[in-house]
Protein backbone atom coordinates (compact mmCIF):
# COMPACT_ATOMS: atom_id res chain seq x y z
CA UNK A 1 0.00 0.00 0.00
CA UNK A 2 1.55 3.73 -1.03
CA UNK A 3 -0.89 5.61 1.28
CA UNK A 4 -3.28 7.41 0.29
CA UNK A 5 -3.21 4.94 -2.93
CA UNK A 6 -4.22 1.02 -2.76
CA UNK A 7 -1.07 -0.04 -4.80
CA UNK A 8 2.31 1.22 -6.17
CA UNK A 9 0.72 -0.17 -9.45
CA UNK A 10 -1.72 3.04 -9.33
CA UNK A 11 1.49 5.24 -10.34
CA UNK A 12 1.83 3.91 -13.46
CA UNK A 13 1.28 5.86 -16.47
CA UNK A 14 -0.50 4.11 -19.74
CA UNK A 15 1.30 6.06 -22.51
CA UNK A 16 1.75 3.83 -25.51
CA UNK A 17 3.41 3.93 -29.22
CA UNK A 18 0.15 5.09 -30.50
CA UNK A 19 0.89 7.71 -28.35
CA UNK A 20 3.87 8.53 -29.47
CA UNK A 21 3.11 9.07 -33.06
CA UNK A 22 0.41 11.20 -31.90
CA UNK A 23 2.30 13.50 -30.71
CA UNK A 24 5.03 13.14 -33.66
CA UNK A 25 1.95 13.71 -35.76
CA UNK A 26 0.72 16.94 -33.74
CA UNK A 27 4.59 18.39 -33.14
CA UNK A 28 4.65 18.19 -36.90
CA UNK A 29 1.13 19.86 -37.82
CA UNK A 30 2.07 22.81 -34.91
CA UNK A 31 5.78 23.73 -36.47
CA UNK A 32 4.80 23.57 -39.94
CA UNK A 33 1.72 24.88 -39.99
CA UNK A 34 0.27 26.85 -37.12
CA UNK A 35 3.85 28.61 -35.58
CA UNK A 36 3.69 30.75 -38.93
CA UNK A 37 -0.03 32.33 -37.88
CA UNK A 38 1.13 32.85 -33.69
CA UNK A 39 2.22 36.63 -34.07
CA UNK A 40 -0.17 37.58 -36.99
CA UNK A 41 -3.28 35.58 -35.17
CA UNK A 42 -2.68 37.37 -31.18
CA UNK A 43 -2.57 40.62 -33.12
CA UNK A 44 -5.79 39.78 -35.18
CA UNK A 45 -7.11 37.83 -32.35
CA UNK A 46 -8.31 35.37 -34.43
CA UNK A 47 -7.61 31.94 -36.25
CA UNK A 48 -7.32 31.59 -39.75
CA UNK A 49 -9.80 29.48 -41.57
CA UNK A 50 -7.63 27.51 -42.90
CA UNK A 51 -6.10 26.12 -40.29
CA UNK A 52 -9.03 25.28 -38.83
CA UNK A 53 -9.66 23.40 -41.34
CA UNK A 54 -6.48 21.86 -42.18
CA UNK A 55 -7.31 20.78 -38.32
CA UNK A 56 -10.08 18.54 -39.50
CA UNK A 57 -8.16 16.58 -41.50
CA UNK A 58 -6.47 15.19 -38.44
CA UNK A 59 -9.63 14.75 -36.44
CA UNK A 60 -8.44 17.24 -33.86
CA UNK A 61 -12.28 18.10 -33.10
CA UNK A 62 -13.29 14.34 -32.43
CA UNK A 63 -10.28 13.56 -30.60
CA UNK A 64 -11.78 10.99 -28.23
CA UNK A 65 -15.07 10.18 -29.71
CA UNK A 66 -16.38 6.97 -30.85
CA UNK A 67 -16.26 6.88 -34.62
CA UNK A 68 -20.32 5.97 -34.80
CA UNK A 69 -20.31 9.57 -34.26
CA UNK A 70 -17.50 10.75 -36.85
CA UNK A 71 -14.98 10.84 -34.01
CA UNK A 72 -11.51 9.51 -33.90
CA UNK A 73 -11.83 7.03 -30.62
CA UNK A 74 -8.92 8.21 -28.94
CA UNK A 75 -8.20 7.80 -25.13
CA UNK A 76 -8.06 10.35 -22.82
CA UNK A 77 -4.07 10.68 -22.87
CA UNK A 78 -4.20 11.18 -26.62
CA UNK A 79 -5.90 14.33 -25.55
CA UNK A 80 -3.19 15.83 -23.04
CA UNK A 81 -0.54 14.60 -25.82
CA UNK A 82 -2.60 16.76 -28.33
CA UNK A 83 -2.94 19.28 -26.01
CA UNK A 84 0.64 19.96 -25.07
CA UNK A 85 1.75 20.01 -28.33
CA UNK A 86 -0.24 22.19 -29.37
CA UNK A 87 0.55 24.65 -26.73
CA UNK A 88 4.32 24.11 -26.85
CA UNK A 89 3.10 26.63 -30.10
CA UNK A 90 -0.07 28.59 -29.41
CA UNK A 91 -1.83 28.13 -26.69
CA UNK A 92 -4.80 30.16 -27.95
CA UNK A 93 -5.09 27.68 -30.44
CA UNK A 94 -5.29 24.05 -27.86
CA UNK A 95 -7.99 26.66 -26.09
CA UNK A 96 -10.33 26.66 -28.96
CA UNK A 97 -10.48 22.54 -28.81
CA UNK A 98 -10.57 22.43 -25.24
CA UNK A 99 -13.95 23.93 -25.29
CA UNK A 100 -14.84 21.62 -28.07
CA UNK A 101 -13.91 18.55 -26.09
CA UNK A 102 -15.96 19.64 -23.19
CA UNK A 103 -18.89 19.40 -25.29
CA UNK A 104 -18.47 16.40 -26.94
CA UNK A 105 -17.73 14.73 -23.72
CA UNK A 106 -21.21 16.00 -21.56
CA UNK A 107 -23.09 15.33 -24.81
CA UNK A 108 -21.33 11.71 -24.78
CA UNK A 109 -21.69 10.90 -20.81
CA UNK A 110 -25.42 12.57 -20.33
CA UNK A 111 -26.74 12.76 -23.59
CA UNK A 112 -29.31 10.61 -25.22
CA UNK A 113 -28.74 8.37 -28.52
CA UNK A 114 -30.86 11.50 -30.52
CA UNK A 115 -29.16 14.43 -28.96
CA UNK A 116 -25.89 11.97 -29.91
CA UNK A 117 -26.61 12.04 -33.27
CA UNK A 118 -28.42 15.55 -33.66
CA UNK A 119 -24.81 17.08 -32.47
CA UNK A 120 -22.31 15.23 -31.61
CA UNK A 121 -21.59 14.41 -35.40
CA UNK A 122 -21.08 17.62 -36.59
CA UNK A 123 -18.77 18.72 -33.64
CA UNK A 124 -16.94 15.87 -33.87
CA UNK A 125 -16.38 16.60 -37.14
CA UNK A 126 -15.68 20.40 -36.75
CA UNK A 127 -18.48 21.14 -39.00
CA UNK A 128 -20.00 22.79 -35.58
CA UNK A 129 -18.17 25.08 -32.45
CA UNK A 130 -19.36 24.29 -29.11
CA UNK A 131 -19.14 26.33 -25.99
CA UNK A 132 -19.40 25.59 -22.57
CA UNK A 133 -21.55 28.02 -20.57
CA UNK A 134 -21.25 28.36 -16.65
CA UNK A 135 -19.73 31.05 -15.52
CA UNK A 136 -21.49 34.47 -14.46
CA UNK A 137 -21.10 38.44 -13.79
CA UNK A 138 -21.43 36.97 -10.14
CA UNK A 139 -21.13 33.54 -10.33
CA UNK A 140 -17.38 32.23 -11.09
CA UNK A 141 -15.73 29.48 -8.45
CA UNK A 142 -19.47 29.39 -6.58
CA UNK A 143 -20.65 26.94 -9.27
CA UNK A 144 -24.32 26.85 -7.38
CA UNK A 145 -24.43 30.37 -7.90
CA UNK A 146 -25.71 31.08 -11.05
CA UNK A 147 -28.52 33.02 -11.36
CA UNK A 148 -29.78 32.21 -15.27
CA UNK A 149 -33.17 30.55 -15.01
CA UNK A 150 -34.88 28.59 -17.43
CA UNK A 151 -39.21 28.51 -16.86
CA UNK A 152 -41.11 24.91 -18.35
CA UNK A 153 -43.92 26.53 -20.80
CA UNK A 154 -45.45 23.52 -22.12
CA UNK A 155 -43.38 21.50 -24.20
CA UNK A 156 -40.41 23.78 -23.80
CA UNK A 157 -38.49 25.80 -21.70
CA UNK A 158 -37.95 29.56 -21.59
CA UNK A 159 -34.32 30.85 -20.58
CA UNK A 160 -32.77 33.94 -19.75
CA UNK A 161 -29.24 33.84 -18.95
CA UNK A 162 -26.45 36.15 -18.82
CA UNK A 163 -22.73 34.45 -18.94
CA UNK A 164 -19.43 35.78 -18.82
CA UNK A 165 -16.23 34.77 -19.84
CA UNK A 166 -17.11 32.38 -22.32
CA UNK A 167 -14.80 30.90 -24.46
CA UNK A 168 -15.94 30.60 -27.87
CA UNK A 169 -18.89 32.54 -27.12
CA UNK A 170 -19.29 34.59 -30.56
CA UNK A 171 -18.10 32.41 -32.77
CA UNK A 172 -20.25 28.97 -31.46
CA UNK A 173 -23.20 27.63 -33.20
CA UNK A 174 -24.21 25.31 -30.38
CA UNK A 175 -24.10 25.75 -26.25
CA UNK A 176 -24.01 23.83 -22.98
CA UNK A 177 -25.64 26.29 -21.05
CA UNK A 178 -26.37 25.83 -17.06
CA UNK A 179 -29.88 27.65 -15.73
CA UNK A 180 -31.97 27.55 -12.81
CA UNK A 181 -34.85 24.90 -12.91
CA UNK A 182 -35.73 25.25 -9.44
CA UNK A 183 -35.15 27.80 -6.04
CA UNK A 184 -31.88 26.93 -4.50
CA UNK A 185 -32.53 24.66 -1.22
CA UNK A 186 -30.79 26.30 1.46
CA UNK A 187 -29.35 23.27 2.68
CA UNK A 188 -28.31 22.30 -0.78
CA UNK A 189 -27.52 24.87 -3.00
CA UNK A 190 -26.39 22.53 -5.68
CA UNK A 191 -29.73 21.46 -6.45
CA UNK A 192 -31.95 22.98 -9.08
CA UNK A 193 -29.46 23.38 -11.52
CA UNK A 194 -30.23 22.16 -15.57
CA UNK A 195 -27.54 21.95 -18.61
CA UNK A 196 -29.52 22.72 -21.57
CA UNK A 197 -28.53 22.51 -25.22
CA UNK A 198 -28.80 25.47 -27.36
CA UNK A 199 -28.48 26.41 -30.89
CA UNK A 200 -27.46 30.28 -31.86
CA UNK A 201 -30.04 30.72 -33.85
CA UNK A 202 -32.56 30.04 -31.16
CA UNK A 203 -31.75 34.09 -29.86
CA UNK A 204 -27.98 33.58 -28.07
CA UNK A 205 -26.64 37.09 -28.86
CA UNK A 206 -23.18 38.34 -27.70
CA UNK A 207 -23.35 41.30 -25.83
CA UNK A 208 -19.31 41.74 -26.55
CA UNK A 209 -15.90 40.18 -26.40
CA UNK A 210 -13.85 40.66 -23.44
CA UNK A 211 -10.20 41.75 -23.98
CA UNK A 212 -8.12 39.38 -21.77
CA UNK A 213 -4.45 39.40 -20.56
CA UNK A 214 -3.52 36.05 -22.51
CA UNK A 215 -5.10 33.89 -25.37
CA UNK A 216 -5.57 36.81 -27.56
CA UNK A 217 -6.86 34.94 -30.43
CA UNK A 218 -9.15 32.88 -28.29
CA UNK A 219 -12.86 33.97 -28.09
CA UNK A 220 -13.69 35.33 -24.79
CA UNK A 221 -17.25 36.50 -24.90
CA UNK A 222 -20.08 37.71 -22.50
CA UNK A 223 -23.16 36.36 -24.31
CA UNK A 224 -26.97 36.31 -23.35
CA UNK A 225 -30.45 34.93 -23.48
CA UNK A 226 -33.86 36.80 -23.29
CA UNK A 227 -36.74 34.61 -23.21
CA UNK A 228 -34.84 31.86 -25.63
CA UNK A 229 -37.61 28.94 -26.10
CA UNK A 230 -35.30 25.66 -25.88
CA UNK A 231 -37.30 22.18 -26.39
CA UNK A 232 -38.17 20.00 -23.75
CA UNK A 233 -36.04 17.29 -25.42
CA UNK A 234 -32.52 19.76 -25.25
CA UNK A 235 -32.23 19.01 -21.73
CA UNK A 236 -28.75 17.21 -21.19
CA UNK A 237 -29.41 14.28 -18.85
CA UNK A 238 -31.47 14.82 -15.91
CA UNK A 239 -33.57 17.92 -14.65
CA UNK A 240 -32.07 20.04 -11.75
CA UNK A 241 -28.82 17.71 -12.01
CA UNK A 242 -27.10 19.76 -14.05
CA UNK A 243 -24.23 21.04 -11.47
CA UNK A 244 -23.20 17.63 -11.12
CA UNK A 245 -22.61 17.38 -14.86
CA UNK A 246 -20.93 20.98 -14.88
CA UNK A 247 -18.40 20.33 -11.80
CA UNK A 248 -17.40 16.54 -13.86
CA UNK A 249 -16.78 18.33 -16.82
CA UNK A 250 -14.58 20.78 -15.21
CA UNK A 251 -12.83 17.66 -13.76
CA UNK A 252 -12.80 16.34 -17.77
CA UNK A 253 -11.10 19.36 -18.55
CA UNK A 254 -8.37 20.14 -15.58
CA UNK A 255 -5.93 17.34 -16.66
CA UNK A 256 -6.08 19.01 -20.10
CA UNK A 257 -5.29 22.42 -18.98
CA UNK A 258 -2.30 21.13 -16.97
CA UNK A 259 -0.92 19.82 -20.16
CA UNK A 260 -1.16 23.04 -21.45
CA UNK A 261 1.07 24.41 -19.04
CA UNK A 262 3.35 21.67 -19.75
CA UNK A 263 3.65 22.88 -23.73
CA UNK A 264 4.47 25.98 -22.53
CA UNK A 265 6.96 25.07 -19.84
CA UNK A 266 8.48 22.72 -22.79
CA UNK A 267 8.46 25.72 -25.28
CA UNK A 268 10.39 28.51 -22.32
CA UNK A 269 12.78 25.54 -21.09
CA UNK A 270 13.93 24.98 -25.10
CA UNK A 271 14.08 28.77 -25.29
CA UNK A 272 16.01 29.34 -21.95
CA UNK A 273 18.52 26.17 -23.04
CA UNK A 274 19.17 27.25 -26.56
CA UNK A 275 19.97 30.84 -25.43
CA UNK A 276 22.29 29.44 -23.06
CA UNK A 277 24.17 28.24 -25.63
CA UNK A 278 24.53 30.69 -27.74
CA UNK A 279 24.90 33.84 -26.02
CA UNK A 280 28.04 34.68 -24.17
CA UNK A 281 29.13 37.13 -21.51
CA UNK A 282 32.70 38.00 -20.37
CA UNK A 283 33.83 34.87 -23.40
CA UNK A 284 31.94 32.60 -21.70
CA UNK A 285 28.98 30.74 -23.16
CA UNK A 286 25.85 31.86 -20.37
CA UNK A 287 25.79 27.75 -20.00
CA UNK A 288 29.27 27.83 -18.45
CA UNK A 289 27.72 29.82 -15.41
CA UNK A 290 26.77 28.16 -12.34
CA UNK A 291 23.58 30.36 -11.73
CA UNK A 292 22.49 29.43 -15.50
CA UNK A 293 23.11 25.86 -15.12
CA UNK A 294 20.68 26.34 -11.64
CA UNK A 295 18.12 27.74 -13.74
CA UNK A 296 18.52 24.85 -15.84
CA UNK A 297 18.14 22.16 -13.73
CA UNK A 298 15.44 23.62 -11.44
CA UNK A 299 13.71 24.40 -14.57
CA UNK A 300 14.47 20.51 -15.66
CA UNK A 301 12.80 19.39 -12.62
CA UNK A 302 9.67 21.83 -12.46
CA UNK A 303 8.99 20.09 -16.04
CA UNK A 304 9.07 16.45 -15.60
CA UNK A 305 7.62 16.36 -12.54
CA UNK A 306 4.71 18.72 -13.99
CA UNK A 307 4.57 15.48 -16.93
CA UNK A 308 5.00 12.86 -14.37
CA UNK A 309 2.24 14.10 -12.42
CA UNK A 310 -0.43 14.73 -15.43
CA UNK A 311 0.26 12.24 -17.01
CA UNK A 312 -0.38 10.32 -14.10
CA UNK A 313 -3.87 11.82 -13.46
CA UNK A 314 -4.87 11.12 -16.98
CA UNK A 315 -4.15 7.63 -16.30
CA UNK A 316 -6.33 7.71 -13.26
CA UNK A 317 -9.07 8.89 -15.50
CA UNK A 318 -8.34 6.48 -18.39
CA UNK A 319 -8.53 3.61 -15.78
CA UNK A 320 -12.02 4.93 -14.31
CA UNK A 321 -10.36 5.49 -10.83
CA UNK A 322 -12.91 9.09 -10.64
CA UNK A 323 -11.88 8.82 -6.54
CA UNK A 324 -8.06 9.41 -6.84
CA UNK A 325 -8.28 10.97 -10.37
CA UNK A 326 -10.56 13.82 -8.93
CA UNK A 327 -7.33 14.58 -6.48
CA UNK A 328 -5.02 14.21 -8.95
CA UNK A 329 -6.28 16.47 -11.48
CA UNK A 330 -5.98 19.28 -8.61
CA UNK A 331 -2.76 18.79 -7.49
CA UNK A 332 -1.42 18.71 -11.29
CA UNK A 333 -3.55 21.68 -12.37
CA UNK A 334 -1.95 24.23 -9.97
CA UNK A 335 1.67 22.26 -9.90
CA UNK A 336 1.43 22.82 -13.36
CA UNK A 337 0.97 26.10 -14.02
CA UNK A 338 3.13 27.44 -11.29
CA UNK A 339 5.83 25.20 -12.40
CA UNK A 340 5.27 26.06 -15.95
CA UNK A 341 5.43 29.96 -14.60
CA UNK A 342 8.79 29.66 -12.83
CA UNK A 343 10.21 28.11 -16.25
CA UNK A 344 9.16 31.18 -17.81
CA UNK A 345 10.62 33.62 -15.36
CA UNK A 346 13.95 31.84 -15.28
CA UNK A 347 14.17 31.96 -19.21
CA UNK A 348 13.72 35.38 -18.99
CA UNK A 349 16.43 36.64 -16.57
CA UNK A 350 18.46 34.48 -19.18
CA UNK A 351 17.84 36.13 -21.58
CA UNK A 352 18.83 39.48 -19.74
CA UNK A 353 17.19 42.53 -21.68
CA UNK A 354 16.36 40.23 -24.28
CA UNK A 355 13.82 38.43 -22.23
CA UNK A 356 11.50 42.13 -21.58
CA UNK A 357 11.14 42.08 -25.49
CA UNK A 358 7.98 40.93 -27.46
CA UNK A 359 10.05 39.64 -30.01
CA UNK A 360 11.04 36.64 -27.57
CA UNK A 361 7.67 35.15 -27.72
CA UNK A 362 8.48 34.67 -23.47
CA UNK A 363 6.28 37.62 -22.27
CA UNK A 364 3.17 35.48 -24.14
CA UNK A 365 3.93 32.52 -22.29
CA UNK A 366 3.37 34.38 -19.22
CA UNK A 367 0.06 36.12 -20.01
CA UNK A 368 -1.05 32.71 -21.26
CA UNK A 369 -0.29 31.28 -17.89
CA UNK A 370 -2.35 33.75 -15.89
CA UNK A 371 -5.78 32.59 -17.48
CA UNK A 372 -4.36 28.87 -17.13
CA UNK A 373 -4.16 29.23 -13.46
CA UNK A 374 -7.79 30.89 -13.61
CA UNK A 375 -9.78 28.55 -15.46
CA UNK A 376 -11.41 25.49 -14.72
CA UNK A 377 -11.09 25.83 -11.20
CA UNK A 378 -8.73 28.58 -10.37
CA UNK A 379 -5.48 27.35 -8.70
CA UNK A 380 -6.65 28.84 -4.96
CA UNK A 381 -9.52 26.51 -5.29
CA UNK A 382 -7.59 23.56 -6.44
CA UNK A 383 -5.62 23.12 -3.36
CA UNK A 384 -8.95 23.75 -0.92
CA UNK A 385 -10.26 21.40 -3.16
CA UNK A 386 -7.36 18.58 -3.31
CA UNK A 387 -7.52 18.82 0.73
CA UNK A 388 -11.16 18.19 1.55
CA UNK A 389 -11.73 15.40 -1.29
CA UNK A 390 -8.53 13.72 0.28
CA UNK A 391 -10.02 14.04 4.02
CA UNK A 392 -13.80 13.00 2.31
CA UNK A 393 -12.53 10.20 -0.20
CA UNK A 394 -9.62 8.92 1.72
CA UNK A 395 -10.33 9.57 5.04
CA UNK A 396 -14.03 9.22 5.52
CA UNK A 397 -14.17 12.86 6.81
CA UNK A 398 -15.97 15.97 5.73
CA UNK A 399 -14.01 19.39 6.59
Amino acid sequence: MVFPLKSIEDFTIDLTQDHELLRNAVREFAENEVKKYVDKGEVERDFPKDLKERAKDLGLYGLDVPTEYNGQGADYLSLLVTAEELSRIWTSFSTFFLIQWMFNQAILKWGNESLKKRYLRDTAKGEKIAAFCNTEPDAGSDVAGIKSTAKKVNDHYVLNARKMFITNGDVADYYLITARTSPPDPKAKWKGITVFIVEREWGVKTVSRIETTGLKASHTAEIMLEDVKVPEENVLGEVDMGFKYAVESFDYARTIVSSQAIGIAQQAFEKLVNYSLQRTAFEKKLAEFELVQQKVSESLDDLETSRLLTYWAGTLYKRGRMQEYIIAASLAKFHSTEAAERIVMRAMTVHGGYGVSVSTGLERLLRDLQILKTYEGTNDIQRISAARQFYYRFMGVKV
